[in-house]
């Protein structure tokens, strides 16, 4: 195929563009379906699949047939500092895509953490814009290098979840350009991302895909020439069309249409304005192979590692060991017994909950990690304290499909003649239908039917979680019926977290159970009518936890070591809603405070995707912070604590003391929708370092298992020539020497300090940082660049202050052991275009 120049590629989609009427052209801005775009074969364009996709891709269906990799949470990614990591998760992200036919991943997410409670942030990556858009420009890179589109989103200031449909977000010029903004710019400057997802929220008085943002800085500034494409429902109206978002999702309805097609023929929205949205659309196609005659990208992966291996290794490298008096690591063959306890060990969260789910093949417990570190004979294990909120799944090898006599279920669509339309046969009692074969809109109802055999004699509660009217048959007697509703007004969360309902049962271990569960589908409408998601399940049993606690204790008392994981839910962390509460869920505070009292050798491990508090960290041998670890976490962890690897992880995000410490932490609107970002440009370690409040642990810690001094550091400028702005790049170098006894990594971290500036600044800011590894004895000098912009403040452009700035350099935002001047001069410029952007 001939090379074709970017001019001889705009000249051929302008040919293809002219070949297109205006209501084809329009049917080419909303989606087909929930998932892809409209073909057109006159022109050879083949419909294009997008896929939730920020640490694993689902694909076309949420189906356990069709597994994904379940790569560690953003949270852990971004806790190894280290943009390798997050280049080699797009890259592998891109590799499961292109398996599963995906041409478009929807991700990465890259809103700050600018509140603890959000509920997303184990989707996304830090409370810093420059750490975040280091990471996001990296994994976009990664994806597109083989040949799948990325899309940062959600543009833009997309924080926090409680009212994310209508909150209008007012924040103002400073903090939209120097930190929310920011942790965009360079995936789209640098990496030169290929989409960008616009968001559900308003920001200053316009919806974000009615807004002028979309224009400028994206386009005008930065030179994106890709395809904004909306969050699903987000457009919602004919207006938005007038603006740069260029796809609406989902399809086949929407707000564009034939009333788009009726605007643009009465003349208030020009034919021009469409067709730059189909131009772009085209483009995409061409890039990501899906219009013939234009060379893909990339026409097969041209990056590729052993997914498994990657997935263990990046769990490694972004679990953060935040406390360790030296009981750390166990050598297996000096420990005589472990005693494992949480609900979390034996349950582990492997990601949070929401549309970035992925369904992996298997998981890999950190039970599991444990007992083959440590041999299954020196293992115990104690339940602790009961984290699971509302229904869990059936376990696969207690069900008999009793059609196919093989594991699982049946599950058959009913007309209301009664009439079968469809049936599969599932491996799973938590399903989830997006598209696919299913008769969802067209079924009056649906029924689910296996055998299940318990393992243990006693009274367990049996119940469904989905929104509807259902009914419990268990050996053909109708044993329980209700009616679910949505809690809350976000879809999302009502569609993925729904309430549920049970029955108590008395089973006897070994003895199968009927279980058929129907619900009702006739009267379902709304942007989630011809969708469906259902759990069938078990309740928790907690009617003694005091009983849970004392076992947990006497196993911990008999141990050499315990281990205790505690986390989080899909309850607590998830799409759709904020948390309320910084306290982990249930008893376990009481849980690690008893099990540390009966035994000092106790090292926690924190499975959670974002902070939590820990108000028994100072009573505990070890504490770990593993987040959702994805689905390798048990032997990632098993690693970690045989000392197999060091935890590689430093916080990207501060861990308070007490909620009551945290300097921004409202996620709520006011009573007329608007959310103030009154704090400004002083969010995450900035709005702690103004407080002065300490924390438990601040942003950028992290320990290893060897020990590292800091030696010297030089900048240019500090007594060289002056430094050229805007635009310059500064090469500071920094000496630092591995003194401990085995290989180990360090992050180095350079923050700026500018007192006495004619304007407010934080009291520092990170400017920059590297991963860094040595072996025993060594000593190494990083080379580390230091982007000027990042010194400018904005006031209707960058404005750069002339005049010295303090850059200290450690291993956290507030063990900054070196220090270097750098001296600007000539630096009242003000730089409004992209050059020099971080």
């Amino acid at each position: 195929m001939e090379l074709l120049t970017d001019q001889t590629i705009d000249q051929r989609l302008e040919s293809l563009l002219a070949q297109l009427s205006l209501e084809e052209k329009v049917r080419l801005l909303t989606g087909r379906d929930f998932w892809t775009t409209w073909p057109v074969e006159k022109i050879g364009l083949r419909r294009m699949l997008f896929s939730d996709g920020p640490t694993g891709v689902r694909g076309e269906v949420w189906d356990e047939r069709q597994p994904s990799m379940n790569f560690p949470s953003a949270t852990a990614i971004s806790s190894s500092w280290d943009p390798a990591m997050a280049d080699r998760l797009g890259a592998a992200s891109a590799v499961e895509a292109r398996r599963k036919g995906v041409d478009v991943v929807l991700g990465p997410t890259i809103n700050l953490h600018r509140s603890p409670l959000g509920g997303r942030h184990f989707e996304a990556f830090s409370e810093d814009p420059v750490l975040t858009a280091e990471l996001a420009a990296a994994y976009v890179a990664g994806v597109q290098r083989n040949g799948v589109g990325a899309t940062p989103k959600h543009y833009v200031a997309n924080d926090s979840e409680t009212d994310r449909f209508t909150v209008d977000v007012k924040v103002g010029d400073r903090a939209l350009r120097e930190l929310y903004l920011l942790a965009f710019e360079k995936a789209i400057v640098d990496s030169k991302a290929w989409l960008v997802m616009s968001a559900y929220n308003s920001v200053n008085g316009a919806t974000a895909t009615e807004n002028v943002l979309l224009e400028s800085p994206l386009n005008t500034e930065w030179g994106f020439d890709g395809v904004v494409i909306s969050d699903w429902t987000a457009v919602r109206s004919v207006e938005s069309a007038k603006h740069s978002q260029d796809l609406v999702m989902p399809g086949p309805d929407g707000p564009w249409g034939s009333a788009l097609v009726l605007a643009v023929k009465c003349g208030t929205v020009s034919e021009a304005a469409v067709d730059r949205k189909v131009l772009r659309i085209l483009q995409l196609a061409a890039r990501v192979g899906a219009l013939e005659g234009f060379e893909p990208v990339a026409a097969e992966p041209v990056d590729r590692e052993d997914p498994v291996a990657f997935a263990r290794e990046a769990s490694v490298a972004g679990t953060v060991m935040v406390k360790n008096d030296g009981v750390l690591p166990l050598a297996p063959g000096s420990v005589t017994s472990v005693a494992v306890i949480g609900h979390n060990a034996r349950h582990a969260r492997t990601q949070g909950g929401g549309s970035a789910t992925v369904v992996p093949e298997r998981i890999v417990t950190p039970l599991d990690g444990i007992r083959e570190a440590f041999g299954p004979e020196n293992v115990s294990y104690n339940v602790g304290a009961v984290v699971q909120e509302g229904i869990a799944e059936l376990p696969l090898e207690q069900l008999t499909n009793p059609v196919t006599g093989g594991p699982g279920l049946r599950v058959r669509f009913f007309a209301s003649t009664g009439k079968e339309l469809f049936a599969e046969d599932r491996r799973s009692t938590a399903l989830v239908w997006f598209g696919g074969d299913a008769p969802i809109a067209e079924s009056s109802m649906v029924q689910f039917h296996t055998h299940y055999t318990p393992e243990e004699t006693g009274t367990i509660r049996l119940g469904f979680s989905t929104v509807g009217h259902g009914r419990i048959f268990v050996d053909g007697v109708l044993a329980h019926e209700a009616s679910i509703e949505a809690t809350g007004t976000d879809l999302g969360a009502a569609f993925l977290a729904p309430p549920s309902a049970s029955v108590s049962l008395a089973v006897t271990a070994g003895v199968p159970l009927e279980v058929t569960v129907e619900l009702d589908l006739a009267g379902r409408s709304g942007a989630l009518g011809n969708a469906l998601a259902v759990t069938i399940g078990l309740e928790a049993d907690n009617t003694d936890p005091e009983e849970l606690i004392n076992d947990a204790v006497e196993a911990a008392k008999a141990a050499h070591v315990a281990v205790v994981v505690v986390g989080t839910n899909s309850r607590v962390e998830s799409e759709g809603y904020d948390r309320t509460t910084l306290e982990l869920p249930g008893l376990q505070d009481r849980l690690v405070h008893a099990v540390a009292a009966a035994n000092p050798r106790t090292v926690v491990v924190v499975n959670s995707g974002s902070p939590v508090l820990l108000p028994w960290r100072d009573e505990v041998a070890a504490t770990l912070i593993g987040y959702f670890g994805g689905q390798e976490f048990g032997t990632a962890l098993a690693d970690i604590l045989t000392g197999a690897a060091e935890p590689g992880g430093r916080l990207p995000t501060t861990w308070p003391a007490t909620q009551e410490d945290v300097p921004v932490i409202n996620t709520t609107p006011d009573a007329n929708g608007e959310l103030a970002y009154t704090e400004g440009i002083h969010i995450g370690y900035r709005a702690w370092l103004k407080a002065g409040t300490e924390p438990a642990y601040e942003f950028g810690h992290g320990l290893g298992y060897t020990d590292w001094t800091l030696d010297a550091a030089k900048a240019p400028g500090a007594d060289t020539s002056a430094i050229t702005v805007p635009g310059a790049v500064v090469p500071l170098t920094v000496t630092l020497s591995n003194t401990g006894t085995r290989r180990g990594k360090q992050v180095v971290q350079v923050y700026a300090e500018r007192p006495g500036s004619v304007v407010d600044r934080p009291v520092r800011w990170l400017v920059a940082s590297a991963p860094v590894w040595a072996e025993p004895g060594e000593t190494l000098t990083a080379a580390i660049d230091v982007p000027t912009r990042l010194l400018a403040y904005w006031d209707n452009g960058w404005t750069y202050e002339p005049g010295g700035y303090r850059l200290r350099i450690g291993t956290s935002v507030s063990d900054l052991p070196l220090e270097t001047v750098l001296t600007l001069t000539d630096a009242t410029q003000t730089d409004s275009n992209q050059d020099g952007a971080a």
